[in-house]
């Protein structure tokens, strides 16, 4: 069993905002697996199917993000998974727009939805899986995370969450240094093409 949680917050206002990438990536494993994420449960939108022929829950908490490991507590309370099994998938400004970075445990850094996690279950000794959002530069932080995507950042976006699927499934399949190995990369630059 493996328990997948994409970071985000709830509600209209917030859909398709920079810091809503980790739902936006659980969104798309969910369609390319046929996975219905709707039942509500553990202060989340759940969804049960299975990946690479394993068994998996996607988790969207709905407790806002700062509260977010709550739910993920519950969660794992409930379905007992162990800490390597589960994935969360979050927003990181400090990585290039698109970029995909897994690592198999670290701190928090700079993300309120991880120190809740990581405060909540009391462990920090489980995979992430980070997307790039760019920095705003000098810009207001809380108003560029809660914003949304230009044209060209949406595009980039929609293949950085193509890529988040494909990831998943190796590291189901094949574990998490495989799915490291292939998936840690960066964005190329528009004249490394």
């Amino acid at each position: 069993m493996y328990i997948i949680v994409g970071l985000g917050n709830p509600g209209k206002k917030y859909e398709n905002t920079r810091h809503n990438m980790g739902f936006i990536a659980l969104d798309n494993i969910a369609k390319h697996n046929d996975i219905n994420i709707k039942k509500i449960k553990f202060k989340a939108l759940v969804g049960e199917g299975k990946i690479a022929g394993q068994r998996v829950v996607l988790v969207k908490p709905q407790t806002y993000m700062n509260l977010s490991g709550e739910s993920v507590r519950e969660v794992m309370n409930f379905y007992k998974a162990p800490m390597e099994n589960l994935m969360v998938i979050y927003d990181d400004i400090d990585i290039e727009l698109g970029s995909l970075r897994i690592r198999k445990f670290g701190s928090a850094g700079t993300h309120n939805g991880m120190k809740s996690i990581i405060y909540q279950l009391k462990n920090d000794r489980f995979p992430r899986m980070r997307i790039g959002i760019g920095n705003s530069g000098n810009g207001d932080l809380k108003d560029f995370v809660i914003g949304g995507f230009s044209k060209a950042e949406a595009d980039s976006i929609k293949e950085t969450a193509e890529r988040a699927n494909l990831a998943i499934s190796e590291w189901i399949e094949n574990g998490i240094d495989f799915a490291m190995n292939k998936y840690n990369t960066k964005k190329k630059a528009k004249n490394d093409e």
